[in-house]
């Protein structure tokens, strides 16, 4: 049998995911500051396309935080 939707603490979730991608996405970033006369285009590319991904990760949890907080109210 499935368990019932508990939705109490997405929002804690969403938030927890939030924190741990934005201090990858900065301590990427100062790995590229610190470093990148040191790695090749590649791996500045890589980082920086992760990054960006990253980006579109943190938008699109806090359009979640957004949805579920309104979900909450009714």
């Amino acid at each position: 049998m499935a368990k019932p939707d508990n939705r109490a603490d997405n929002v804690e979730h969403l938030q927890q995911n939030i924190q741990h991608t934005l201090r990858n996405l900065n301590e990427a970033e100062d790995y590229l500051d610190e470093f990148s006369s040191e790695i090749s285009s590649e791996e500045r590319n890589q980082i920086e396309e992760k990054n960006e991904r990253r980006r579109d990760s943190i938008k699109g949890f806090r359009e979640e935080v957004k949805d579920e907080a309104a979900h909450s109210q009714e």
